[in-house]
């Protein structure tokens, strides 16, 4: 850079020629797939440091300098309550990757502070972003905010838990723009040149108008087709478990362990690599992704650059991973699980509350619901549950911070996804020594991690938000019972989010037949039960488990 600065008669020359006609062949070869997302994010980085270079010699605002001519502004930001940003940010990278100018407003932001920024910086598109549940009716808010105040931008979407369905159904209605799904980074390119075009604009917006009018079509046809039991007969056909021959196993430690600076050395043995290279947009399973004709040769570097960081991050102590675990004893009450204070039984610390599958089921096959895996209270049986919050995020801020002052996004999103596979390496590790050591039901397993990854063990360790319980509002109960803030450091946003983002939380069930399902959706009837049971609102339960409704609101 300082070469080419010396050569051209003005340094913005050197940006807006050698510099972004490189970024353009980038931009080029990752379209075409000849080019893959850690490759892009470190041409993005010397890009960066480039353009940091040459800013003392330029008057004007680095935002100019790195797009001089941009086709347009675009505004990302994580919704209200959400943490979760590693896509957000690699969407900003390939975006600025493609001489687009992007003000990326971060985690946890308002409705009207998008709005409030959106205008002031007079952007052409607005993106969202969001991994919870809750952050999905959140950007129906934001889309509705959009359509009050009068905006014309279009309003892109993306996230884990958001869907083209999700987006045709629920928030294209609600917005008179163009509403559009992104469902990775790749695909972010050729959505906002489309938005943006004067003459492919029109014809894109028409063909996703039609997509989305199919869908919500497909939606409530499948809706009228689902049949559905009352929550009389789904509790009627809940799972079968002989109780009366059960080995219902007394735990070797009740109450809660804290394991704070947990050794990460350790922690890396569990590690699951798989989602790691999805999250880097490589897909194969690991570690056959490292051999792969199309992507062998990057997933290895990627592979290595991880390991190394995670070397340094380990020798440095920059990070800290911090657990807890408890186990109590438990009986289910119909669709609850009441823990109790001990082993005594007659006072009741706190209710976990169940939501049952209600759809039809074939012949055989039952409705399930968590609350099955837990000895009924009438059986007289001293069965017990477990719960655990684990981090892996402390210190996480920091370390990412210095890499983006340093102008370094590959190592920032680097960091984030190495913590969040450390993280659920923590849970891996947590789960092991509760069946070997705490509960020790399964004192003798001895499996390989390979084993771990495809849960050959037994017992099951489901987390709220997820299939099995899509109720957020779990979340505070079992921080409670733990006392995970005060013990671990990891807190509850408004949405309920678990920050730092790279934390897991969630119980522990060690009956044989406990295994993992997905709810579904569920009819009114078990809606308004939830509600009393839980002493909530029937709106505040529709709110949080707007995703599940097999009705409409």
């Amino acid at each position: 850079v300082e070469e080419a600065r010396q050569k051209y008669d003005q340094p913005i020359e050197v940006i807006e020629g050698p510099m972004m006609n490189g970024m353009d062949v980038v931009g080029d070869l990752f379209g075409a797939g000849k080019m893959f997302l850690p490759q892009v994010v470190k041409s993005a980085r010397v890009m960066k440091k480039g353009v940091a270079h040459l800013i003392p010699y330029i008057e004007e605002e680095k935002e100019k300098n790195q797009n001089s001519e941009p086709k347009a502004k675009v505004l990302l930001a994580t919704v209200k309550g959400d943490v979760h940003d590693i896509g957000k940010n690699i969407v900003a990278v390939v975006l600025r990757c493609n001489n687009f100018d992007v003000i990326d407003l971060g985690v946890m932001v308002p409705a009207e502070k998008i709005l409030e920024e959106a205008r002031k910086n007079n952007v052409d598109i607005i993106g969202l972003s969001g991994l919870i549940t809750p952050s999905l009716d959140e950007m129906v808010h934001v889309a509705k905010e959009l359509k009050r105040e009068d905006f014309k931008q279009p309003l892109m979407i993306g996230g884990a838990t958001t869907s083209r369905m999700h987006t045709a159904v629920k928030i294209e209605q609600q917005y008179d723009q163009p509403v559009v799904h992104v469902l990775d980074a790749s695909r972010s390119v050729s959505v906002t040149g489309n938005l943006v075009s004067k003459t492919l604009r029109d014809e894109f917006v028409r063909k996703k108008r039609q997509e989305y009018l199919k869908l919500r079509d497909q939606h409530e046809s499948r809706s009228r087709r689902k049949n559905y039991l009352s929550l009389e007969d789904a509790r009627a056909n809940k799972t079968q478990i002989d109780w009366e021959s059960a080995d219902v196993k007394k735990p070797n430690n009740l109450g809660t362990q804290v394991f704070n600076d947990y050794p990460l050395e350790e922690i890396r043995n569990y590690i699951d690599w798989g989602p790691f290279f999805i999250a880097w947009q490589m897909k194969g399973k690991f570690p056959d992704v490292l051999e792969d004709e199309k992507y062998g040769e990057e997933a290895r570097k990627l592979y290595d650059d991880a390991n190394e960081l995670l070397d340094r991050i380990i020798k440095q102590k920059l990070v800290k991973a911090n657990a807890i675990i408890g186990i109590y004893p438990a009986n289910s009450v119909g669709d609850d699980i009441e823990v109790y204070a001990d082993e005594n039984r007659d006072e009741v610390l706190t209710t976990f509350h169940a939501l049952r599958q209600q759809s039809e089921k074939r012949r055989g096959q039952p409705n399930k619901a968590l609350s099955d895996f837990v000895a009924p209270k009438e059986t007289g049986l001293a069965d017990h549950v477990g719960g655990f919050a684990v981090t892996a995020g402390i210190g996480v801020p920091e370390l990412v911070k210095q890499f983006e002052d340093d102008h370094d996004d590959y190592n920032a999103i680097l960091t984030k996804s190495l913590a969040d596979r450390l993280a659920e390496a923590l849970a891996e590790l947590m789960h092991e020594k509760i069946r070997k050591q705490y509960w020790g039901y399964a004192p003798d397993e001895g499996f390989t991690n390979n084993d771990l990854i495809r849960e050959k063990y037994t017992g099951i360790r489901p987390a709220p938000g997820y299939p099995a319980q899509p109720d957020h509002t779990e979340k505070p109960i079992l921080f409670d019972l733990l006392n995970v803030p005060e013990l671990t450091g990891i807190e509850l946003t408004e949405n309920l989010a678990m920050t730092p983002a790279a934390s897991v939380s969630g119980l522990y069930f060690a009956h044989p037949e406990s295994s993992y399902f997905n709810v579904g959706n569920i009819s009114k009837d078990q809606v308004e039960d939830y509600a009393r049971r839980k002493g909530m609102t029937v709106e505040e339960v529709e709110r949080w488990l707007g995703s599940n409704l097999a009705y409409e609101k």
